[in-house]
């Protein structure tokens, strides 16, 4: 049973329910389960190990991210800018959380921070088709609406009372692990088995229900 999605190659732009979830460190350690590297540009100290360590399926992830931290926008674009000399089609994930938050900051003048901005989401994009490898950001505000017009797909996640639940055009969450089996939902049993009017229409027949209509006086 899968709670949580696998990312594909191309830009993914994930929504989380606040700063400090883990949807992101959860979806970093459910696609590195290859043995291949990822590289995090960070923003906002969102690459805590705490949170990696918590989450990773294997003692040695976090020997696999390799993590270069950005305190201004400048830092933030040259970062990105350098992984198009480090990433290949061996790179498993790029992750570059709270893209454009820096860009917000009052040491860069306005016009260009946007331009900056926007070249950032430009490399990006960019990168993630050119080298065929998940790219995956997190962002709000103007930066968000920027990803989103080149993003390959878009994935909200919000808190239940199970846990995470990530919603996208291909996966749902129906699924949330529990000490000793699984949690499941409703939308769960209707994709294994159908919806119930639907099973009600295919076990009986046009005819059959006539015949009941027509003891009654239906018909």
């Amino acid at each position: 049973m899968e709670h949580e999605p696998t990312l594909d190659p191309g830009l993914t732009l994930l929504a989380t329910p606040d700063d400090r979830s883990t949807a992101l460190h959860r979806l970093v350690a459910r696609t590195l389960t290859d043995g291949r590297p990822a590289y995090w540009v960070d923003a906002r100290n969102t690459a805590t190990t705490y949170a990696l360590a918590e989450v990773a399926r294997t003692d040695r992830l976090l020997d696999r991210v390799h993590v270069a931290r950005a305190f201004t926008a400048y830092q933030h674009h040259a970062l990105v800018r350098e992984l198009v000399r480090r990433v290949d089609a061996r790179t498993g994930l790029v992750v570059c959380p709270n893209l454009g938050s820096l860009y917000r900051d009052g040491d860069v003048p306005e016009r260009e921070a946007a331009d900056l901005r926007a070249s950032t989401v430009a490399v990006l994009a960019d990168l993630a088709d050119a080298c065929d490898v998940p790219v995956l950001v997190t962002a709000r505000g103007e930066a968000r609406e920027a990803v989103a017009a080149v993003a390959d797909r878009e994935l909200d996640c919000t808190r239940t009372s199970f846990g995470l639940r990530y919603e996208g055009e291909s996966f749902e969450t129906t699924v949330y692990p529990v000490d000793g089996g699984w949690q499941t939902t409703v939308p769960y049993w209707v994709d294994r088995c159908g919806a119930v009017a639907d099973q009600l229409t295919d076990a009986v027949a046009p005819d059959a229900t006539d015949a009941a209509l027509a003891a009654f006086g239906g018909v």
